[in-house]
């Protein structure tokens, strides 16, 4: 047992398998049960759904349990799997209540408390994906790009994974559905938590199994990079005791400097990159929140109000509940392949990361047009394109994090960059989608709506929202391409040689 749980492979194969029984993207399933038998408007279970939003996306507090567990303590008592069954509680606790009340074996909770219980359920996501991410990229550092897609990929097809077993078991029943996400991940975690551990630098050997493009390798651990920082600069060797002068890492992406004056032998780099407070002072992170609140703000709000949309243009259950399941799988393709992608553009033709993002934002707002036209069947090919795009924003984030402002505190700033999707799902589903499905239901005391004019005006706005991303990306992008280019591309070549 002790030999198999220190195999990094099992540790891959058994984070797989707890992302892959969290049900991401799933509350379309229950959300017209919820409504009914709480008796919410559309506002009021768009509120609700934010917090869904602010659960699964707002892992501040993941990131900072994962890294006081983990800290010079790899091999030790504790680990990841503290991490796992703090999400593992949570899980439990917030979707068993929510059952409860749905099934009346509690009363009928205010909206508050029903926003506790949402919050709880998916806050759990945040502590597995971030034990599970950032164990991959320390297990596999070089492939950054490829592993952070498979956890997020799998995160994001979990959906459509327990959407089929519903199907099978308990279909007709979304009350049922609920019992088994309070049930499932909970169990799934628990069980494969102490696989999940974090192992020794990589071997060449091993990077080859996960070799994703012609030259094999994607920088993402800012560690190696600052360990042979003055390989790749050609710093002259400098006299003994000779004052040096201090550069933080996340001073060179910027290009604003004198960059070039700086590459001597006075520049250090800080192996241990940006901590959180840091990372807040550089507009760089403020350019990806802005992304990301644009981005993954519009597109959650598509698919939290996917099945109003589905029902105004006289989509049945059934096929409400397949787009539902292919929203998760075009999501897992847009994840896995953004990942892919982006390693591979990385390596064989130096298009940096930021890049990719401002492309699939801006592909995104076309998604949200061919929504809005409203045609029949159109909403399978809208779909399609607005899953692809999200999905990809899911990989790009935390990689690009991981590469701007180090690897040390990577999971603290990338989950709270990730506040920005229940940010832009607040704003977007409650103080524009859901108001204007109701004015257009035709005020209070109406809760349905039918026709393309529902949704027509939220999704145009949607659409010009996800442009500002890709505007924003763009300026990521100007801000960082000389940093990937005196830095990312040459240790990237530096790599490849050894």
């Amino acid at each position: 047992m002790g030999r198999l749980s220190s195999n990094k492979w099992i540790a891959t194969v058994a984070s797989i398998w707890i992302q892959s029984s969290c049900g991401s993207d799933t509350f379309s399933i229950f959300s017209s049960i919820l409504k009914s038998s709480q008796g919410y408007d559309q506002s009021t279970l768009d509120i609700v759904s934010v917090f869904k939003d602010i659960g699964g996306n707002a892992g501040v507090l993941a990131g900072l349990l994962y890294s006081a567990v983990t800290v010079n303590n790899c091999s030790g008592f504790f680990g990841p799997w503290v991490v796992h069954v703090a999400g593992a509680i949570q899980s439990f606790l917030g979707y068993f209540f929510m059952w409860a009340s749905v099934v009346g074996l509690i009363e009928r909770p205010p909206v508050a408390l029903m926003c506790l219980f949402m919050f709880l359920s998916t806050h759990s996501s945040a502590f597995f994906t971030t034990a599970n991410v950032v164990t991959g990229l320390q297990n596999f550092p070089q492939s950054g790009g490829t592993i952070v897609g498979i956890m997020k990929g799998f995160l994001g097809i979990s959906g459509a994974i327990l959407i089929q077993v519903y199907g099978i078991f308990c279909k007709g029943k979304p009350s049922t559905f609920i019992l088994m996400l309070a049930l499932l991940p909970t169990f799934v975690s628990i069980v494969l938590m102490f696989f999940v551990r974090i192992h020794e630098a990589n071997t060449v050997d091993d990077m080859k199994h996960l070799n994703v493009c012609h030259h094999g390798h994607t920088l993402l651990r800012l560690y190696f990079f600052c360990f042979y920082l003055h390989h790749h600069l050609e710093l002259r060797s400098k006299p003994r005791g000779r004052p040096r002068m201090l550069l933080a890492y996340h001073e060179l992406p910027d290009g604003e400097g004198q960059v070039n004056a700086l590459l001597d032998d006075k520049v250090l780099i800080d192996e241990e990159g940006m901590n959180l407070l840091q990372a807040i002072c550089n507009l760089n992170f403020w350019l990806l929140f802005m992304a990301m609140v644009c981005g993954m703000g519009s597109g959650l709000a598509v698919i939290n109000n996917f099945s109003q949309i589905g029902q105004s243009l006289n989509y049945t259950t059934v096929e409400v509940n397949n787009l539902v399941s292919l929203w998760s799988i075009w999501n897992f393709v847009g994840r896995i392949g953004a990942g892919y992608l982006s390693d591979y553009l990385l390596h064989t033709r130096g298009w940096t990361r930021p890049l990719l993002m401002a492309i699939t934002l801006a592909t995104m707002s076309v998604g949200h047009i061919v929504v809005a036209s409203g045609f029949p069947g159109i909403l399978y090919m809208g779909s399609i394109l607005v899953a692809i795009c999200y999905g990809s924003q899911w990989a790009l984030m935390p990689t690009i994090t991981s590469e701007i402002f180090g690897v040390r505190h990577m999971g603290t700033i990338f989950n709270t960059i990730g506040v920005a999707c229940p940010v832009g799902s607040y704003i977007f589903s409650v103080r524009i989608i859901g108001y204007i499905y109701d004015m257009e239901a035709g005020g209070e005391g109406y809760s349905s709506c039918f026709g393309t004019h529902c949704f027509m005006l939220s999704l145009l706005i949607m659409a010009s929202v996800a442009l500002l991303g890709s505007l924003a990306a763009f300026a990521l992008f100007f801000r960082t391409k000389r940093f990937y280019q005196l830095v990312v591309l040459k240790r990237l070549r530096q790599y490849s040689l050894r």
